[in-house]
């Protein structure tokens, strides 16, 4: 039996971690219990990090950056790779209900944005853009970034919008790129077409040979698709 093992320095998943990441980034229906410390789906989000050592991770938007801290700290315990964060840092009082559920302008001060991810000790890793998507998107190729490994899309719940994000995360993405789609468990939202994620999921599922989909209907959800094949983009401009 092992005794006494401590923490090797390149794990960063510390009791004091823990209950910092719970506190300051604040998961939103993510399965987390903040009583024992579990992240929830977070250790799934760094488990898959640590396991297929991604080298790009695209992040599109995030309420206090709870899944940008899971992602990136597998990439700083694989001590290799960059995380890319897109967010208008759109606000629910200023910008009103119909481009923002839930925002609170957590983005729009870079210093600010620095000292929230240095907490973590992921300033480093993690690039935020305050871009729209449609903003963001066009200008891939001009920031010269590199293919996606990982994404996590949590932006414009819409149906178009969610269709909107996957069709050109696909774009920059690759066969074995995995794809994250949160909140598939929003049944409420989803029959009053306030959100379009389920139903841009069973769409998915029939396009045989095209990706591999598992969905965590738990709490407000979430689902990870591997892609299958490279170049398969195009499928979506006629749906």
């Amino acid at each position: 039996m092992l005794e006494n093992v401590q923490c090797a320095e390149n794990f960063s998943l510390t009791e004091s971690l823990l209950q910092k990441i719970l506190v300051d980034a604040k998961p939103l229906g993510h399965n987390q219990k903040t009583k024992n410390l579990n992240l929830g789906f977070g250790f799934v989000y760094y488990a898959l990090v640590r396991a297929i050592r991604p080298k790009h991770i695209l992040v599109i938007g995030s309420g206090y950056g709870f899944s940008v801290v899971c992602l990136a700290l597998g990439l700083k315990d694989n001590g290799i790779g960059r995380l890319t964060f897109v967010d208008p840092s759109y606000s629910l009082v200023e910008d009103g209900p119909f481009k923002t559920v839930g925002g609170i302008n957590q983005w729009s001060d870079s210093e600010k944005v620095n000292s929230h991810f240095k907490q973590f000790g992921v300033n480093n890793i993690v690039k935020h853009y305050k871009l729209r998507n449609n903003q963001f998107f066009p200008s891939y190729k001009i920031l010269k970034l590199p293919k996606i490994d990982i994404a996590f899309i949590d932006g414009e719940h819409t149906y178009e919008g969610i269709k909107y994000d996957f069709a050109n995360t696909l774009r920059f993405s690759h066969k074995n790129t995995y794809i994250f789609l949160h909140d598939t468990n929003l049944y409420i939202r989803e029959m009053v077409r306030h959100c379009g994620v389920k139903q841009w999921l069973e769409l998915l599922k029939i396009q045989q040979g095209l990706f591999e989909v598992v969905d965590f209907p738990f709490d407000s959800g979430v689902a990870v698709v591997r892609v299958l094949k490279n170049k398969n983009d195009k499928i979506f401009d006629s749906i």
